[in-house]
């Protein structure tokens, strides 16, 4: 291949190259390098580079001429290789397919293990299987860092491209290989995948006068279904609650605000802050939500992430209660989708949150007032930290009558 030694020649094949592209007849001569850099990404160098790299993949690597790639998957390509320049797992491309089935996922039912999946320092980390999941069922924990899925090792991968690998037909099986803290050896689980109908909100009364209610994750009618929880509660006589955000990845901003709303009558839930002004805002109570002000405790753990983290950390910030289990995930930061033009979108971190008193969350965490290690489970009697939020609870049930 002919070498093109001068900026000039670089200049004139790239512009005649977009010009091809575009269907347009006009001569190098009537628009300037200037015009170019104007409506180029790249300048007219790199532009050369990508043209030589898909010059070279294409003529020599040994499976082009039967495993080839349509330009939309070179254009996506390159759009994923530049976002990931920038080291943040949370801002991602993903294309028209990938949005489709996220669009799909935050209505609530979709196929494969249930679980949420997410990148930290280079790793693939489970943040915390779904309850009732297969996921879950199979015994996979937060923070198992995902190593290979089948014959594939995945190290290296983005989060995206892990979660379709997993994801399949239901009734269909896949191995998961994971590296687990405290584990010398690579762990194996073969689990079948499964239709996820996901339910965010489960209730009951632990007894005559102390309320349960766990959130697995925050989606569009979380919100409603914990009302109507809690109003079922209180008619049975609860005087007391835990809040059981344990293994929650999150979800939706909106429904993690209408949440606390319920148990705090006023003020700041939580604060974001980054570099356009779009980007800073601060969410208050919807005092229209208010419900109850009976004392409550909240059970966190490595699985509490995002959502869940907002509204622990609000409610533990406006003295509402107190945090019980284990340190959470540490997923503070705001994500905002940007529709592109051929259906395909960016997810791009444009903040990151900090709860009424000012603590940052990303990356760092929330600690538990009252340390409880252990799992959930579910016999309540062989849950130690749930068994610990009731002794709390029942400790705030007595301060509360003794001041009556």
């Amino acid at each position: 291949m002919k070498k093109f030694r001068t900026k000039k020649y670089l200049l004139i094949f790239a512009l005649l190259s977009i010009f091809g592209l575009l269907g347009l007849k006009a001569q190098s001569a009537d628009f300037s390098e200037a015009d170019f850099n104007r409506i180029s990404p790249f300048n007219v160098r790199s532009l050369w580079l990508l043209r030589q790299v898909r010059y070279i993949i294409e003529s020599y690597q040994v499976d082009a001429d039967t495993k080839t790639a349509t330009d939309e998957d070179l254009l996506h390509g390159a759009a994923r290789g530049m976002v990931e320049a920038w080291k943040d797992p949370y801002t991602r491309f993903v294309s028209p397919t990938q949005l489709k089935d996220e669009e799909i996922e935050l209505e609530g039912r979709y196929g494969g293990l249930g679980m949420y999946v997410g990148d930290r320092d280079g790793q693939i980390l489970v943040i915390s299987p779904m309850e009732d999941s297969p996921a879950e069922k199979a015994g996979l924990k937060p923070k198992d860092q995902i190593v290979k899925v089948d014959d594939e090792v995945v190290i290296g991968w983005t989060s995206d491209k892990v979660v379709q690998k997993l994801r399949g037909e239901p009734d269909t099986k896949v191995t998961v290989w994971v590296r687990r803290e405290g584990e010398d050896e690579l762990l194996s689980f073969e689990i079948t995948r499964e239709i996820i109908n996901l339910k965010s909100v489960r209730y009951e009364m632990l007894s005559d006068d102390i309320g349960y209610l766990k959130l697995t994750q925050f989606k569009h009618n979380t919100g409603s279904e914990a009302r109507d929880g809690l109003r079922d509660m209180i008619r049975k006589g609860m005087k007391a609650l835990v809040l059981d955000l344990r293994n929650n990845g999150g979800g939706l901003l909106d429904a993690s605000v209408k949440i606390v709303s319920m148990f705090v009558r006023n003020g700041l839930v939580v604060e974001t802050k980054g570099r356009s002004e779009r980007a800073n805002e601060k969410y208050y109570v919807n005092k229209s939500e208010y419900l109850t002000g009976v004392p409550m405790v909240v059970l966190i753990n490595g699985g509490s992430a995002s959502a869940s983290e907002i509204v622990a950390g609000a409610l533990n910030d406006r003295g509402r209660a107190k945090l019980i289990g284990e340190k959470s995930f540490g997923k503070g930061s705001v994500q905002t989708l940007f529709p592109l033009t051929d259906g395909s979108g960016l997810y791009v971190t444009i903040a990151r949150y900090y709860t009424p008193s000012g603590k940052v969350i990303d990356h760092v965490g929330l600690s538990p007032d009252i340390e409880v290690k252990g799992e959930p489970d579910k016999d309540i009697t062989k849950d130690e930290q749930l068994q610990r939020a009731i002794t709390e609870v029942k400790k705030e049930l007595r301060t509360v009558a003794g001041k009556r």
